[in-house]
């Protein structure tokens, strides 16, 4: 866990770290637990709401108007929250989609993930999560989560509290027009005409692009992979290995513009650092840096051969130049005797 202008800030990395940050969270509520919810299926965090609900913490959940599996999965997801004891509230449906997931506990520590409370995220899926007891960030995400449970408008605040559709386009157009040396992007869906354009730019001002993910067609010439792992889920930007944005809203319109989405930009070195070596182990098992390591391994051949020939050569060469020199000598002596 690192600092961040005072503030504690730490890492969550799937599928590494599992269910157990989250869990633990939960368990250790005192007072109160805010959370927002897109989909759930692992009894665990169910069973861990009940036990705070019984410890009387009071739990406010906010779940989306819709969601792919559609009313009915909706039903059961608010039945079975309702089971826990915690109260549950649905987002209004101005909205594609309420698709953010943000963990508040006793009003003092935020958690904002990538990943929805489900098997096929925790196990087997990349994402990350940030956690933070930033009180200008706790507060902003209080203030986000009263205003989408009363059905009411949001005004943004800090810079760093990322919102769609609020400010989100603005903040990380800007997040990334700021790099100078390098970009590490996860992204499932990179399509949005606006953020290729300004990716261009950077790569034309110097800047090392490289993406982990599906690139639009537009992208065609940045540096992007396939995810090698089984499943990408996650949003993620590390800017010049100083700072970095986690989100639920990628570089898509639709996530941009369309939906409720929330992500924030940290600064924290060790979490930085960490997100960086994660993409980097990542990248690491791509075809291109795959091929990359082979041609690096032919260049070292060939670099080997050369050099191998050259010092033959080289050998060859000084043999030469000492007979030459050997003769030269024999004939003075030869030469100097004879004057005798």
């Amino acid at each position: 866990m690192g600092r961040e202008e005072g503030a504690q800030v730490s890492l969550i990395v799937q599928p590494d770290d599992g269910i157990g940050p989250v869990v633990s969270a939960i368990h250790r509520a005192k007072t109160s637990i805010d959370i927002g919810i897109f989909r759930l299926d692992r009894g665990d965090i169910a069973r861990a709401l009940r036990g705070a609900v019984g410890r009387g913490v009071r739990i406010r959940t906010l779940i989306a108007h819709t969601n792919r599996g559609g009313e009915r999965r909706l039903r059961k997801l608010e039945q079975d929250l309702l089971k826990t004891g915690a109260s549950v509230r649905r987002t209004d449906d101005d909205l594609r989609r309420y698709h953010n997931k943000v963990i508040i506990v006793d009003r003092a520590t935020l958690y904002v993930l990538g990943f929805n409370y489900t098997a096929l995220d925790v196990n087997k899926s990349r994402s990350f999560g940030v956690v933070t007891k930033k009180r200008e960030l706790v507060q902003e995400a209080i203030k986000l989560f009263e205003a989408d449970s009363l059905r009411r408008p949001y005004t943004p605040g800090p810079k760093a509290f990322v919102v769609s559709p609020v400010n989100a386009r603005a903040r990380l157009a800007a997040f990334l027009r700021g790099a100078r040396k390098q970009l590490l992007v996860y992204d499932p869906k990179l399509t949005d005409p606006t953020m290729i354009r300004i990716l261009r730019e950077r790569v034309s001002a110097g800047v090392s692009v490289r993406i982990l993910g599906k690139l639009g067609k537009r992208g065609a010439g940045l540096t992007a992979e396939k995810f090698p792992g089984k499943r990408l889920h996650v949003r993620a930007i590390v800017r010049d290995g100083q700072q970095a944005f986690v989100g639920s809203q990628g570089l898509r319109k639709l996530e941009l513009d369309g939906r409720r989405e929330v992500g924030v930009i940290v600064k924290d070195p060790k979490v930085v650092a960490r997100m960086a070596a994660v993409f980097e182990e990542d990248w690491s098992l791509t075809d291109r840096a795959r091929q990359d390591v082979k041609d690096a391994r032919k260049d070292e051949k060939a670099e080997a051969k050369v050099e191998a020939e050259a010092k033959v050569e080289a050998k060859v060469e000084a043999k030469a130049e000492a007979k030459v020199e050997a003769k030269v000598e024999a004939e003075a002596k030869a030469e100097a005797k004879a004057e005798e």
